[in-house]
Parts: C-alpha cells; structure tokens; sequence
C-alpha cells in the first residue's frame, strides 16, 4: 500500500515504514553522522540550531517507551556518546535532549546544541542554517563513524 508521508515540509511516497525507516535504509538521502547495530543519527534538516541531530533506532517502533529495553539502553548510550562529541565539537554550552514524535511515528530524540534557555523549542527552525552546503558542512564536523 502506498502511503503519502510528510516530514519537516518535504512529502515522500512510501512502500512501507516511516521517513525514517527509509532513511536508515538509504532510500531517501540523509546528512548521517552516525550509526551503529541499533542507532541511525542524521542531521535535521530543518535544524533549530546549527547541530541540531536526529537519533532513531532501527527498530521501527512509534513510542520510545515501546522499545524493548536492550534497544532502549542502545539508544540512550548512542545519545550519550553524540552529546558528548557534540559538546566538544560545537561551542554550544549546552546539548538538549528533546522527546517529542509527533512529526514522524517513529521513536527518535533531537539532540540540540543549546545556547540559551527555551532553545529547545520545536515550534520553528531558529537558524537559516538548513541549505545542502550548510548541512553537508556540518555533518563533516559532527561525524562520529
């Protein structure tokens, strides 16, 4: 069955799996900086601060408290590991965590480079920093392969 899906203004067509099964699965093109047995991270790209990343699990699982649990502990130690790349990479004082899935029904978190307090907020896009050039820089910076 086919299926229209929508993601931060750009409409996919799917065979089957959210945006981000298909991006884990190279269908549909992504800035990646990161990816292991359980995780796949990518860039934004409508970021709310230059950095701003996406971490999903392969696992195609809508809640984040369905996954089972070595899944679970997988993402949370992937999230860890990217922060702290993160923090040493970018001069953000900050990297915030956000858990929110409602664009995508898929379980993800939204690592943030945080500079102030609210920055977190994921209402709209705070940088102009979405372009390809932008974001392929980026990903050069941040990858953690």
């Amino acid at each position: 069955m086919l299926t229209s899906l929508h993601y931060t203004g750009y409409t996919y067509v799917a065979m089957s799996g959210s945006i981000f099964s298909q991006i884990i699965r190279g269908e549909v093109p992504s800035y990646k900086i990161y990816e292991d047995e359980h995780n796949f991270a990518f860039l934004d790209i409508k970021p709310i601060n230059p950095g701003h990343t996406l971490l999903v699990p392969k696992a195609e699982v809508d809640h984040l408290w369905d996954l089972n649990d070595d899944d679970y502990v997988a993402l949370m130690e992937a999230a860890k590991k990217l922060a702290l790349h993160m923090r040493k990479t970018l001069p953000a004082p900050r990297i915030g965590l956000v858990v929110e899935g409602f664009a995508v029904a898929h379980a993800h978190l939204h690592l943030i480079p945080v500079y102030e307090g609210f920055d977190t907020t994921l209402k709209k896009p705070k940088t102009d920093q979405n372009m390809p050039e932008d974001l392929a820089a980026m990903a050069e910076r941040l990858k953690l392969l």
